[in-house]
């Protein structure tokens, strides 16, 4: 397709969008209120980055049901907020030793490090009690009688069939959950959460103890020198994530808007997935002053693939589905062991640490490597991985790293710098260099590729907010990858750019960004390389009026590999506060208009507790919501959500078991939260 034919082709288009965008901006009266966390953290994220931001998502939900005391936080307890830079928590840190607590949140106004976006998160992850200054440990006995219990409730009803439904999937068509917590303050922490995936067995086959999946666990901080302890099921970060890193992890934008930040975690994992967590014990102890020592041990069975030979492991699974006959053979026919730790000593900024892991299987890792980029898969049986962490932090200049290797005798290493000039601009320096031999089971860290694994690159990113409502972020990433990659069968390289604009205003916030990336891949004939080149941009503006927050979104996206795509969608949000904030109404609609899937358009949608909505959508049609929340007693709460999307370009939806009939799919969402 010639340039000109492409230009042709996407002014008009364009045109419409911003036509109607301009229509709905100033159709629109002013006024204020707060906007819901989540839509203002969609804007630190991209949703291509889908396991970042929904393991972040995770732990901000958890974060939003028990919050933590401002004025009793310690720099452990910052850290365990995502978006929270190494500076930032310093800054805080100071500020709250030096004034003995906070009065309001008015006074976030005076931390210099805090952008608008942040100032207006915070408020919703913590709580400022100026009673209770006591630090100790609470009493058994305090905690059996003020602590609080929360009982949630979700089901997922689907108003259509899947060709699974009707034959193929061993349990019904409804996904459900239950999720029960008790908590006191920022001290202790328990919870059990039940999950069904939809087509799963409940109460039969394998599934005789009723769900799919469960997940329990028990956090305790800040007892004596003992900082932090889980049992059961937990999630765990050292450094950069080069070594162990089952916790949230370093997607770009992310990144940026952290900085980089590195830090050492243990946290409840109370994720309905299936995967990516530990099952054991942790505990983090302080032995003198700055030096902490934490030690780990789990044991869990797995999905894997087999071999032919039943005694080896092809493909280890991590998307927890047990639907057919196949995915359930697969449910926990491995176990994996794993353990380790990690010494750290932090004292004026400066922090250096040693961490140590081992993995073994119960069956050896033979995966075929007949395709070049298998090659260097890990295999074998036990594994071990060690890396030294280090950094120094002050509040203007941050500096951090890690150096890994391991039993595939190969170098990973990643460090980053941080320099703030001046309180208005924050710069960012990320260099990583990735063996494609090195390999660590359960690393997660920043990189273009989904594992540590194959890959340089240099980093650079800066938020500037020349004005005091306007916060600037921009970065360009360039990644070599040394050997093969899925899609790329000898060295490639890819280049990715990033920018937004926020202004957030006392009624209005306009939000804008573009992003430019380009990735090496084969081409149709897989005799050479050829560019994958994308373009994406979006522009939205929420405007608030007294009880009411109206949100106009308008997003595109451009692709050219081995074949030009241009998508676009328009879509409205509308919603609603009353009864002093114990009724919500949201409504959404949608129209998107896309060539085929490669320019497929995300939109958030609000859903309900613990579920982070980022659909995306290709083809043309339309999507339509209503959500509903209602605080019908003081100890109860329910949400309802019906959601429709409607294809104009096709008669089914989807293909083989997951195949639906028809050209729209309505599912409904039911909660109800219990707390006592």
């Amino acid at each position: 397709m010639s340039k000109n034919h492409c230009s042709q082709h996407l002014l008009p288009a364009m045109k419409k969008l911003l036509a109607v965008l301009l229509f709905s901006l100033f159709c629109y009266p002013l006024a204020a209120q707060q906007e819901e966390w989540e839509s203002v953290f969609s804007q630190l994220i991209n949703e291509e980055e889908g396991e970042n931001w929904e393991t972040s998502y995770d732990v901000l939900s958890d974060l939003e049901q028990h919050p933590i005391n401002l004025n009793t936080a310690t720099r452990e307890d910052f850290e365990r907020i995502p978006f929270l830079t190494d500076q930032q928590i310093e800054e805080l840190c100071a500020y709250l030793y030096q004034y003995g607590g906070m009065r309001s949140f008015g006074e976030l106004a005076m931390i210099e490090s805090l952008d608008p976006v942040r100032q207006q998160l915070l408020p919703f992850f913590t709580y400022i009690d100026n009673e209770q200054k006591d630090k100790t440990f609470p009493s058994w006995k305090d905690i059996a009688k003020y602590g609080k219990h929360n009982v949630i409730v979700t089901a997922k009803i689907p108003f259509y069939k899947r060709h699974g439904d009707e034959k193929g999937y061993l349990g019904y068509p409804y996904r459900h959950s239950l999720r029960y917590t008790f908590n006191y303050g920022d001290y202790l922490q328990a919870g059990l959460i039940g999950a069904q995936d939809a087509g799963e067995p409940f109460f039969a086959r394998e599934n005789k103890m009723g769900y799919d999946h469960y997940s329990f666990y028990l956090v305790i901080r800040k007892l004596g020198r003992l900082k932090a302890l889980a049992v059961g099921r937990y999630k765990l970060k050292f450094g950069m994530g080069l070594v162990m890193n089952t916790d949230f992890s370093f997607g770009k934008t992310a990144t940026l808007a952290t900085l980089g930040r590195s830090s050492n975690a243990i946290r409840a994992y109370s994720s309905r997935s299936a995967a990516n967590y530990l099952q054991g014990a942790a505990a983090t102890v302080t032995l003198a002053k700055g030096l902490d020592l934490t030690a780990f041990i789990s044991y869990r069975k797995i999905d894997a693939t087999l071999n032919t030979d039943k005694a080896s492991i092809a493909t280890l699974l991590t998307s927890g589905y047990h639907r057919t006959e196949s995915e359930m053979n697969r449910k926990e026919n491995a176990s994996e062991t794993c353990g380790g730790g990690n010494l750290n000593y932090f004292k004026n900024g400066f922090h250096i640490g040693i961490t140590g892991v081992f993995n073994r299987f119960d069956k050896p890792l033979q995966p075929k490597t007949t395709q070049a980029f298998r090659q260097y898969y890990p295999a074998g049986k036990s594994f071990w991985n060690a890396s030294v962490n280090y950094g120094y932090t002050s509040r203007r200049f941050s500096i951090a790293g890690e150096t890994a290797t391991g039993d595939s005798h190969a170098l990973a290493t990643i460090n980053r710098v941080n320099w703030m000039p001046v309180s208005s601009l924050q710069l960012l320096l990320l260099q990583r260099f990735y063996s494609y031999k090195y390999h660590a089971l359960h690393s997660q860290s920043f990189g273009e590729g989904s594992s540590v694994q194959n890959e340089s690159g240099i980093y650079l990113g800066a938020t500037w907010q020349p004005l005091r409502r306007l916060t600037l972020m921009v970065y360009t990433d360039y990644a070599y990858f040394p050997w093969a990659k899925y899609q790329a069968a000898t060295a490639s390289k890819s280049w990715d750019n990033y920018v937004s604009a926020t202004y957030s205003g006392k009624k209005v916030t306009i939000f804008a960004r573009y992003q430019f990336k380009v990735r090496e891949k084969d081409n149709k004939q897989k005799t050479r390389l050829v560019n994958d080149q994308t373009h994406r941009g979006r522009l939205a503006a929420t405007l608030l009026y007294n009880q009411w927050t109206m949100k106009t979104q308008a997003d595109c996206a451009w692709n050219q590999y081995k074949q030009q795509s241009f998508g676009w969608m328009v879509s409205e949000n509308v919603s609603w506060k009353g009864c002093k904030n114990k009724l919500q109404v949201a409504a959404t609609f949608g129209y998107f208009h896309t060539d085929d899937y490669q320019s497929r358009i995300f939109c958030y949608e609000r859903g309900p507790l613990y579920q982070f909505s980022f659909p995306s959508y290709y083809g043309k049609g339309i999507h339509y919501s209503l959500f509903v929340r209602a605080d019908v007693l003081p100890c109860m709460m329910v949400i309802g959500k019906i959601s429709t999307t409607n294809y104009f370009d096709r008669d089914h939806i989807s293909s083989g078991l997951q195949q639906i009939d028809h050209s729209a799919m309505t599912d409904m969402e039911v909660q109800v939260k219990w707390k006592f």
